[in-house]
């Protein structure tokens, strides 16, 4: 997921890639949905790698719009890719760093099984095909 991200945000911040915002906005969203229907089904687990890998790319265009809604000059334009990078990847550290202990400790408890990853995928899924409907359609339904 992070060397996909990387790449595509690359690409897409050096304007040699350039993709609707709405495409990459409802594509994030979908593959949000797929993700969360795949904790539910275990669809996919031999290649689980390339699946990780097909979603950075995705979401590394997102990065990318998110970076250039910032305006930034053209000639600070490497260091705030290196740097918007950096900081995407620390922040995802520091959350797995304090959600893995707890979802280890709780991994055999009815609770962590049925109410955080069964519920929780279901809520997100049910979440994430919203805002794939609000951003395909450019209509409002949760605001999110």
């Amino acid at each position: 997921f992070t060397v996909a991200h990387s790449i595509t945000l690359s690409l897409a911040a050096l304007e040699i890639v350039k993709l609707p915002s709405v495409w990459v906005e409802s594509i994030i969203a979908f593959s949000v949905v797929l993700a969360a229907l795949n904790n539910l089904r275990g669809s996919v687990h031999a290649r689980r790698w390339m699946m990780a890998f097909a979603f950075g790319l995705l979401h590394g265009f997102g990065f990318a719009s998110v970076l250039a809604d910032l305006g930034l000059p053209t000639q600070l334009l490497t260091v705030a890719l290196l740097s918007f990078n950096v900081g995407v990847e620390l922040g995802q550290l520091a959350i797995v760093l304090v959600a893995m202990p707890i979802a280890f400790a709780l991994r055999n408890t009815r609770f962590y099984r049925i109410g955080v990853l069964q519920g929780g995928s279901l809520i997100v899924a049910v979440i994430a095909a919203i805002w794939t409907y609000e951003r395909m359609t450019g209509t409002v339904v949760l605001g999110l």
